[in-house]
């Protein structure tokens, strides 16, 4: 449960999630560094879940206080991780930020942000499987569900 990584990386675990899609949305993230670690949530009333797993590491990644780091951002959002991995974000830059159909690339403004953030520190992006009892990765599902139920008014 401890980042045995060197001292300096810092280790995301991110996770987001919709009550429909669109409906409120929740998202978790936890930063590890050595033997501490933080929790962050938040939500939206009306949202989608790609827009939460987007902005779950937007938020680890403003909480950060550090630059010129390795961060290692874990996520099982294929949507994410393959933009990042898969030349997407590169594609849609040159681009004009238009998707391969030449229609505006969704959560753009997302992913500028993210973008932005990310040049800050030297991220990498993982894939990690969901629900497959990664601990941290479901800590990161229970804090999104949770803000789902503060943002919806069910705590």
């Amino acid at each position: 449960m401890v980042n045995q990584k060197n001292k300096r990386t810092v280790v995301i675990y991110t996770d987001g999630a919709c009550s429909g899609n669109p409906g409120p949305g929740g998202w978790g993230a936890v930063l590890l560094y050595q033997d501490r670690h933080k929790e962050l949530r938040g939500g939206d009333p009306e949202t989608t879940n790609q827009r939460m797993e987007l902005t779950a590491v937007i938020e680890a990644l403003k909480a950060l206080k550090v630059e010129g780091w390795d961060v290692e951002v874990y996520s099982d959002s294929a949507y994410l991780v393959n933009a990042f991995n898969q030349g997407w974000l590169e594609k849609w830059q040159r681009n004009g930020w238009k998707n391969a159909k030449n229609d505006p690339v969704a959560n753009q403004d997302l992913w500028q942000e993210l973008l932005r953030l990310s040049k800050k520190n030297k991220v990498k992006i993982i894939k990690i499987a969901g629900h497959s009892g990664d601990f941290w990765n479901e800590r990161c599902d229970a804090l999104a569900r949770q803000a789902i139920k503060e943002i919806s008014g069910r705590d």
